[in-house]
């Protein structure tokens, strides 16, 4: 009985370290980047403002816009500006984000 108890304990571990690994190795996921206005809700919000209002300078070129999501930025005053690219997010997926953030903001 013991042994069986032991074996359940050690399956039960590992399911868990499973589905803690998957959601820590996906980190761009938990947020779907293909859902544009969630991606921009959970990941970008807290710095760039509800209607991308804050930190968002639309003199930059398009390249220059995308290289910063794909490649982060550092700024005179923190947070920095995090590299997508790291975490998982296309090119694609950077330059539908910048379109969602142009239409909130009201640029496009």
């Amino acid at each position: 009985m013991k042994q069986v108890q032991n074996i359940a304990l050690v399956v039960a571990v590992i399911f868990l370290f499973g589905v803690v690994f998957l959601n820590v190795a996906a980190p761009v996921q938990d947020a779907q980047a293909s859902d544009t206005a969630a991606f921009y809700k959970a990941k970008c919000v807290a710095c760039h403002g509800q209607k991308a209002e804050k930190k968002f300078d639309p003199a930059l070129t398009e390249e220059q816009q995308i290289e910063a999501i794909m490649k982060g930025k550092k700024v005179e005053k923190p947070p920095h500006m995090p590299s997508y690219g790291d975490k998982g997010l296309t090119a694609e997926q950077a330059k539908a984000l910048l379109e969602h953030m142009k239409q909130i903001r009201g640029t496009q």
